[in-house]
């Protein structure tokens, strides 16, 4: 039932359920990549997803349950577009806080999409405390987090039931992690279907607060944003809420260094015919950087573990792309 019900929702703003809005994930069987990497690797694909990015799940989700008329957020981008096009969907209006550091293409998005953008200088003012001035002076807008609400974990819980219904068996799942929205929402869906697989967060090594939180017990959080080329995990921390399901979920986190994840980007473009956002490439960049990790020595290459790397997002800068594959 992907895309049922966009034209009606756009024409009378009435929210349909996200299971009939949502573009099924896209799976890719990637022998080239797997064989190099000593697993059988597949590929879900959130780049042909509403708006580019896995994001649309849980703006969408947030966007049609909230009794508000506007909605704010915080987004480096993929989530601003997706709140930014379900509210135009569901009749709302929305702001979007981003850094100036933004890729341009993204910022764009927002607008286009019908989003009012607020660039704000991250070493100045952070996007959360720019986010309570905005929310103090409309305070009749709902005030929606890219990550540490349970909307969105709900919303990004339906990538999870579809790799769990998807009728492959997966021995790991290895999903990007920045405020930890997509990767405790593929926990949830997944374990109420009553899938047991491990899911591994892949993480920025200069952003690596999901590794120190998970070694700590606590969360730990980034002293400023961290400027990493996936700028989908500049995030400061981890949620309340993600870490609720993260700290016993997750079956480890790999930390990526800047490196890997470019080669990553470089690799599903080239073995993979697959155009990913540096963000997106972290699933891939963690199988990179701990390939032992995923493999059993005990089995021929052709029969290895079945491992199962999820491409968040698609959305890249051309000149940040060009550059990352050598043009």
């Amino acid at each position: 039932m992907a895309g049922f019900g966009i034209d009606e929702i756009a024409s009378s703003g009435a929210p349909r359920p996200l299971r009939e809005v949502v573009r099924p994930t896209t799976l890719i069987d990637a022998p080239r990549l797997g064989r190099q990497l000593g697993v059988r690797l597949t590929l879900a694909s959130e780049t042909f997803q509403h708006t580019g990015s896995f994001k649309f799940r849980a703006a969408y989700n947030v966007a049609a349950q909230v009794r508000e008329r506007e909605i704010i957020t915080a987004s480096s981008g993929n989530f601003g577009q997706a709140m930014a096009y379900a509210c135009g969907l569901l009749g709302k209006a929305c702001t979007v806080v981003m850094p100036h550091t933004s890729a341009q293409v993204k910022v764009d998005a927002v607008r286009e999409y019908g989003g009012r953008v607020e660039l704000t200088d991250v070493r100045v003012k952070s996007r959360e405390e720019r986010v309570q001035e905005l929310a103090r002076e409309h305070p009749q807008a709902y005030v929606a987090s890219a990550f540490d609400d349970p909307l969105v974990i709900e919303g990004n819980a339906s990538l999870g039931a579809e790799l769990a219904a998807c009728g492959l068996s997966f021995d790991a799942v290895i999903a990007p992690v920045g405020g930890g929205g997509l990767s405790s929402g593929i926990i949830t869906g997944l374990r109420a279907a009553g899938k047991d697989t491990p899911v591994y967060a892949a993480e920025p090594l200069l952003a690596n607060d999901a590794a120190r939180s998970l070694r700590a017990g606590r969360i730990v959080r980034n002293e400023s944003e961290p400027q990493t080329i996936a700028d989908g995990a500049r995030t400061l921390s981890l949620g309340q809420c993600t870490w609720a399901v993260l700290r016993e979920g997750l079956a480890g986190v790999v930390e990526v260094p800047e490196e890997k994840i470019a080669e990553a980007v470089w690799l599903l473009f080239s073995l993979a015919n697959l155009k990913a956002e540096p963000t997106g490439a972290l699933s891939l960049g963690a199988l990179l950087t701990d390939p032992e990790r995923f493999r059993d020595p005990s089995t021929s290459l052709r029969a290895g573990r079945h491992v199962c790397c999820v491409i968040s997002g698609g959305n890249v800068d051309p000149a940040v792309y060009a550059k990352l594959l050598g043009a």
